[in-house]
This record gives C-alpha cells, sequence and structure tokens, in this order.
C-alpha cells in the first residue's frame, strides 16, 4: 500500500502545522509590505528563506510519513546519506582515510536494513560495535600510522550521530501497536492504527519546538550565560524556559499522539527538552573547534543539515529507548 491511513490526532497535528506556516507566510509578506526600505535592504530576507524552507521540510516530512514504510525508511537514509556527507566536508581527512570513508557510508543501507526487517539487536549494535571494530581495522590495512587515533575517532564519531542516531527515528516509524503497559481504554482508541507516525511526529514537533522555545524564552528573560564559549546565545533563561514550556506541550500532545500517558509524556517532554539541549551545544562545539558558523548551505535560512538535526541527534536516541522501555 503507497499511501497509509493515519490516525487523526496525527492527520490534526500535521494539519495545525500547516495552518501555522501559512500564518507564518502571511504575516512575513506583510511585514516586508509595510516595511518597504527594510525590505530592499534586505533585513527580513533571512526570515523569508526559513520560513520557505521550513515549508519544504514540513512537506518533506509529511511525505514520508504517509507514504508505505519502505519509502519512510528510504527518507531517512537519505537523510543520514547527506548529514554524513556533510560532516565529512568538514571534517579534515587523511589520503588514506577515503577508502574508509567508503564503508562508512555503505554502513547507511545495511542500518536501515536492520530496521526493515526489524532486527532490533543488530540495528542497536550494528554502528556502535561492529563499527567502532571494522573501521579501526581497515584503517590498519592503509599502513598509515601518523593520524591513525584521529582518524578513527572522528569517523566512528561521524558515523553515530548521522547515521545511528538518527536512525532512532526511523525505527519509531515501524513500532508495533504495544500490547501491555497501556490501559485497555487506550488500546481500543488505538485499534489497528499504527502508533510509529504518531510517535515520529511526537518526537519531532517537541524536538523542533523545544528549539524555537529555547530561543524565545533567551531573547525575552535570558541574561546569564550557559556556554558562553560554545554557544554565546545559550542562557539559563531560555534553557529553563524552553524545556518547561516543552514539557507542558509534551504532556498535553503525548495522550493524543502516542500511547503514553500523561505521565509519561511528562517525563518524555522533559528528557526532550534536556537532551535537545545537549545536542545542539554539541554541535556548536563541533563548529567552534572547525572555525565554521553553519556546516552548510543546503538549507537556506537555516544553513547546513546537521545544524537542523543536532538536537534531533540526542533526542531521537533517548526516546526510542524511553518508548521501548515504556510500552515494549
Amino acid at each position: 500500500m503507497l499511501i497509509l491511513e493515519l490516525p487523526a490526532a496525527v492527520l490534526l497535528t500535521l494539519g495545525a502545522i500547516f495552518v501555522l506556516l501559512v500564518v507564518a507566510s502571511v504575516a512575513v509578506r506583510v511585514i516586508r509590505r509595510r516595511n518597504p526600505d527594510a525590505a530592499a535592504a534586505g533585513k527580513y530576507d533571512e526570515l523569508y528563506d526559513r520560513i520557505r524552507t521550513w515549508w519544504i521540510m514540513v512537506g518533506v516530512f509529511t511525505a514520508a510519513v504517509f507514504l508505505n514504510r519502505g519509502i519512510s525508511l528510504a527518507f531517512f537514509a537519505l537523510m543520514s546519506f547527506l548529514a554524513m556527507k556533510e560532516y565529512f566536508s568538514l571534517i579534515p581527512t587523511r589520503r588514506a582515510d577515503r577508502r574508509v570513508l567508503f564503508w562508512a557510508y555503505l554502513a547507511i543501507p545495511i542500518q536501515y536494513a536492520w530496521i526493515a526487517t526489524q532486527w532490533y539487536d543488530l540495528f542497536l549494535i550494528f554502528v556502535p560495535v561492529y563499527g567502532f571494530l571494522f573501521i579501526p581495522m581497515r584503517l590498519v590495512l592503509s599502513a598509515k600510522t601518523e593520524g591513525f587515533l584521529r582518524s578513527a575517532a572522528t569517523i566512528h564519531w561521524g558515523m553515530m550521530v548521522t547515521l545511528f542516531c538518527i536512525s532512532h527515528a526511523a525505527a519509531l516509524l515501524i513500532l508495533p501497536t504495544p500490547t501491555e503497559h497501556v490501559a485497555p481504554e487506550r488500546l481500543r482508541e488505538l485499534g489497528d492504527s499504527p502508533v510509529g507516525p504518531g510517535l515520529l511526529l511526537y518526537l519531532v514537533v517537541l524536538t523542533q519546538g523545544n528549539d524555537v522555545a529555547q530561543y524565545i524564552w533567551g531573547k525575552t528573560l535570558g541574561r546569564r550565560k550557559i556556554a558562553p564559549t560554545v554557544s554565546p546565545g545559550k542562557t539559563w533563561g531560555g534553557f529553563l524556559g524552553g524545556v518547561a514550556t516543552t514539557t507542558l506541550i509534551a504532556a498535553l500532545l503525548g495522550p493524543l499522539l502516542t500511547p503514553l500517558d500523561w505521565a509519561w509524556s511528562l517525563l518524555s517532554g522533559l528528557l526532550i527538552g534536556v537532551a535537545g539541549f545537549v545536542g545542539d551545544v554539541t554541535i556548536s562545539a563541533l563548529k567552534r573547534d572547525l572555525g565554521i558558523k553553519d556546516t552548510g548551505q543546503l538549507l537556506p535560512g537555516h544553513g547546513g543539515l546537521l545544524d537542523r538535526i543536532d538536537s534531533l541527534t540526542y533526542t531521537a536516541p533517548l526516546f526510542y529507548h524511553l518508548v521501548s522501555y515504556r510500552l515494549y
């Protein structure tokens, strides 16, 4: 079946997101018309680019959720490929490492094959264990010892961030409907509806919403900086306000989009709020180390793909394991 039937709550949430995008697009057009001089000077260009890119990202994500799971997994595999390509284009590598990078890219279809076949044991250990063992072994065959440790560490860390962590978001899509640890009335409500799309939408909405909430709270109440040498814009006010907002929204959306009750939804919101912040500043530290502002120009107004999915690199695996612990 090419197009899947989705739960009503998922459809309503997606509809609400598109309504917000329409409102934002109209608002930007009105602001630009009321301030023609500032618009001509390019003052609103970045905001316009951001919203236009959001339209593309939301549209692609919606298509990935609606289409059958094979196409959805292919979408996430492509995202991992683009993120890995972006990462390796930034990291200094030796000539001897180039053949090793082939094996890192080859790991992408293999990792998503474990998800497609629901071979969860291999999905969970393939990159962190077998990738960890294989990459140094392949580097040894190049007979170049200078820079060996740096290459082994940077290649494997890149695989963990761009492939292993992101693949947990895709793994949510094919989780079966839980039969235990869920109230009987909630099981009746779920019926035969797939729970994966709701779990994935819940994760992405909270992760991206957490970024926005922390930015807004930081601009309005932020005074004391958390890590000024890593990310000068991050403040305690923004962090605490964003986490509180994300936790509240999670408690409201969880019982609608997922099999989680309000208490576990509250906990997942707290986890996503904190983890999203850590993922953001971790990629910021990477960019500081490399001396760059953005990881790329793939997404106009947002920078590179890693700039956009930085929070997801932490929230996806942690949320997946929370859901697995609670529901399965």
